[in-house]
């Protein structure tokens, strides 16, 4: 075993003088020439196999470390998420007003003549501060208001929870993005499921 190693650093001697005097006989010597004599010269100081295996892992870890902080990572890009919506674009702040106001004053219309069909005990309806409430004694209360800055209704509800509300130009109907439920159909089916009576707000 010992011959072995004998002969191996016996020809990375040679080889190392090889390349010294090639080296030497260039008068321009480039990075990647003395990147290449370096790995040997490494290994000539080594005086056990052990050490070769220590230079050997080092020397791969350094190259594999410079290759990997090298590369471009585009993990930003991955991170940033969906690019947020910009609301005003949608609908001019003046239109929102009108289709939102005329929107929650037909509810409340609607909700009131659905007050004389039911009988339910603290049925009653209140709006003020651009704020639709619909009270269902036990049942539950119901609570719709205008967000401008998002062009869009808000609406708490005792059975599916807070929704927002867009307006759809095609469908001309204000409509949730994440299920997309229409708002009055929404509360057609929530009302008449909790009062036992149905309603038409469309």
């Amino acid at each position: 075993m010992a011959s072995a190693f004998s002969s191996k650093l016996l020809f990375l001697r040679r080889l190392s003088r090889a390349l010294k005097l090639s080296s030497s006989s260039s008068s321009s010597s480039s990075s990647s020439s003395s990147l290449s004599v370096r790995p040997y010269v490494f290994l000539l100081e080594a005086s056990r196999p052990s050490d070769l295996a220590k230079i050997n892992l080092r020397s791969f870890l350094s190259v594999a470390s410079r290759s990997f902080c090298s590369r471009t990572l585009d993990l930003e890009d991955d991170s940033q998420g969906p690019a947020a919506i910009d609301y005003s674009s949608l609908l001019q702040e003046d239109e929102f007003h009108k289709v939102a106001d005329s929107t929650i004053q037909d509810l409340q219309e609607k909700f009131e003549e659905y007050g004389d069909c039911v009988q339910i005990d603290g049925f009653d309806i209140d709006y003020g501060n651009q704020v639709l409430t619909l009270k269902l004694g036990t049942l539950g209360t119901y609570v719709l208001n205008k967000q401008t800055p998002n062009r869009q209704i808000w609406l708490s509800s005792p059975v599916s929870g807070p929704s927002r509300f867009d307006w759809d130009q095609s469908a001309q109907a204000w409509v949730y993005r994440r299920t997309k439920a229409n708002l009055s159909k929404l509360l057609e089916t929530e009302l008449e499921k909790l009062c036992g009576t149905p309603i038409s707000l469309s």
